[in-house]
């Protein structure tokens, strides 16, 4: 009769066991595929249950044994999985979208005796991800910021599905209801801050800036690691006062017209304007102490028309400064403690 462990330990002595030099496709290039040999029992963190219990009759047909082999695998591996694993072989079957690997063979990702990953997978969730995903593994590499999801133990597991999806990109959720399920807590991320609670700031604030109204966070933030603060897909002001440059609003300027800011009196490039002087110039294109968009808008959502804020953190105690805008038809007001209170009429001569 055929001796697992004495199978496992001859290979372990001989060498590795090579899927037939099998090799993965990858965007950069080819990527090897590890061994698929059984590991020694003290280095593995998971195992098959076939293996374990000696019964390699469940994958091999050992009809013709030759004492050196549990013999040929029995069927196409992909279809021999699925006669234990019809609940997973069902979902992938019946997903609109599907992992390559998964169509091509399980044992692209998973070993099928035991291994020092959990759930029989060749290499940990994120080096095997990155070993055939390189242009993701450079952007994570390359990144000033980095997305903790990205990072953390679960990796790419945090938002995609391994196997099948009926998402796009493999997505266990849809793109804003994904990044929401985390970023609706008041726990501080791998920096130390305390992220915003997006959940509750929702559904508090009725005024929603378009990206988020459309459920778009892609068309501000980078998802896998960027070079700009809060992973911003282009250049943004850091602080309360910047000067005036277009290239430090890139991202504003994505969506939004810069010529709310360079002309300095208008009648048709904005309704934030006295007659036709325009105070968006007035308040940012200043060459040193330009008040940046932040300084009077909520990037995200705010209780008033145009995301303006009711406050905005000032300094570095970030104390709460109070706008005290008031919104009419013709216009609107400010109150202090930017400046004393000061009110436009968009329709004056």
């Amino acid at each position: 009769m055929f001796n697992v462990r004495s199978f496992a330990a001859a290979l372990l002595v001989a060498g590795s066991l090579v899927a037939g030099g099998f090799l993965v496709a990858t965007t950069t290039g080819t990527a090897a595929m590890p061994s698929l040999a059984p590991i020694a029992d003290d280095q593995a963190v998971s195992a098959h249950a076939p293996y374990l219990t000696g019964q390699c009759g469940m994958c091999h047909d050992a009809s013709e044994p030759d004492g050196k082999s549990p013999g040929k695998i029995a069927d196409d591996v992909g279809a021999l999985c699925a006669t234990c694993h019809y609940d997973m072989d069902q979902e992938i079957k019946g997903s609109s979208v599907v992992h390559a690997p998964a169509m091509m063979s399980c044992t692209a990702c998973h070993n099928p005796h035991n291994s020092p990953a959990p759930s029989l997978l060749v290499e940990e969730p994120k080096n095997l991800c990155l070993g055939c995903h390189g242009e993701i593994q450079q952007t994570i590499t390359e990144a000033a910021v980095q997305h903790d999801a990205v990072i953390d133990e679960m990796a790419c597991l945090n938002c995609h599905n391994p196997h099948a999806s009926d998402i796009q990109h493999l997505l266990t959720k849809l793109p804003f209801d994904l990044c929401i399920s985390c970023h609706s807590h008041d726990k501080p991320g791998a920096d130390g801050r305390v992220r915003t609670n997006f959940a509750t700031l929702l559904e508090e604030n009725p005024y929603h800036h378009g990206p988020v109204e459309g459920k778009d966070c892609s068309a501000c933030h980078l998802t896998h690691g960027g070079e700009h603060q809060s992973l911003l897909v282009d250049a943004f002001p850091e602080r309360f006062y910047a000067p005036y440059e277009r290239d430090n609003y890139a991202l504003c300027f994505r969506c939004h017209n810069e010529e709310n800011m360079l002309d300095p009196e208008t009648t048709t490039t904005t309704r934030f304007r006295d007659g036709s002087r325009n105070l968006h110039y007035v308040h940012v294109n200043k060459p040193d102490r330009g008040r940046t968009c932040r300084a009077c808008h909520e990037v995200h959502a705010s209780e008033n028309p145009h995301q303006v804020r009711d406050a905005v953190p000032f300094g570095p105690r970030n104390w709460m400064l109070p706008i005290n805008y008031t919104k009419t038809d013709t216009g609107g007001s400010c109150a202090r403690t930017c400046h004393q209170t000061l009110s436009y009429d968009n329709t004056k001569e």
